[in-house]
């Protein structure tokens, strides 16, 4: 039982990627400590907009919309997930699982002191991020959720989410950057792949990004699956702003939103949006597009 730290030599130079980084330490339990790293910009006073990320990236995913945030006066906090980006990395696949993402999370979110939060979550950014919500309603005053769900293991997994799983946990090379390639359909520079790269400088690294997608509830009796049907029941009344914003070319999460859109009453009227030429990494497709939509919304 181990836990990595990428050298900060990692992230030196980096295309675009200049915001200060803070750290704090929450508890691991039998892994002792753990740092989480997030990035950080805008006035120190401003509302909060917190981006989460997911599945195998990281903060850097949100490059191309916090500029667009902090000049409208936003403070943007994008945490890296345990396993992620800058975060440290337990090397053990048997050291994840959804609970302790949670737990690490919630520990990372109330040693902020935040209230008044916009949330913007994709992919785990969601799965984690609605968790927060529903812990700590009152902290939050609106949701953007972006190709992501909230599964409780009921129903049958996407053909497309089957084929993710299964390559995961069987490409001898778990390349990030390729795999953040493969989700755009604008695409990636060679040095912003390589970016989604830095933070793993070899195999023990990589555990936290090949063990994710096991960890979603695709049956009844997964870890996480009673805790989020739990969760369902707050979301089934959040009334506060709730929208969806799902990228046209995203085969994995494409339709959730309809539920979402459907279950939680502050979903009812909202300006939701289906963004075009956009796949499941939707920041890198539109980064400055739905950063616009949010301050327009957030806004009215």
């Amino acid at each position: 039982m181990a836990v990595v730290r990428t050298p900060d030599a990692r992230f030196a130079g980096l295309p675009d990627w200049d915001f200060e980084t803070v750290y704090t330490e929450v508890d691991g339990g039998a892994l002792g400590a753990i740092r989480i790293a997030h990035a950080e910009a805008g006035p120190a006073n401003g509302p909060v907009m917190l981006l989460m990320h997911g599945e195998p990236s990281w903060s850097y995913l949100y490059r191309k919309m916090i500029p667009v945030l902090v000049a409208a006066g936003y403070r943007c906090l994008a945490p890296d997930l345990v396993g992620f980006g800058r975060s440290d990395k337990p090397t053990e696949q048997s050291d994840y699982s959804y609970a302790a993402h949670v737990d690490w999370m919630l520990q990372w979110f109330r040693a902020q002191h935040l209230s008044d939060v916009t949330l913007f979550c994709q992919d785990w950014g969601g799965l984690i991020g609605l968790r927060l919500v529903t812990a700590m309603p009152e902290r939050f005053a609106r949701v953007c959720a972006a190709n992501t769900f909230l599964p409780t293991g009921d129903g049958k997994a996407s053909p497309a989410f089957e084929a993710w799983r299964n390559f995961s946990q069987s490409v001898p090379d778990f390349d990030s950057g390729f795999i953040v390639t493969g989700g755009t359909v604008r695409g990636l520079s060679d040095a912003a792949r390589a970016a989604y790269n830095a933070p793993y400088p070899d195999d023990s690294f990589k555990a936290g990004a090949r063990r994710f997608p096991m960890l979603v509830p695709t049956s009844p009796e997964m870890d996480g699956a009673a805790e989020n049907r739990e969760a369902w029941k707050v979301l089934e009344a959040f009334d506060k702003p709730f929208l969806t914003l799902f990228g046209d070319s995203d085969f994995v999460t494409l339709g959730a939103e309809k539920h979402l859109q459907a279950r939680i009453p502050g979903a009812k009227g909202q300006p939701h949006r289906i963004i075009e030429r956009a796949g499941h990494f939707l920041q890198e497709d539109a980064g400055e597009e739905i950063a616009g939509y949010l301050v327009d919304w957030v806004s009215a």
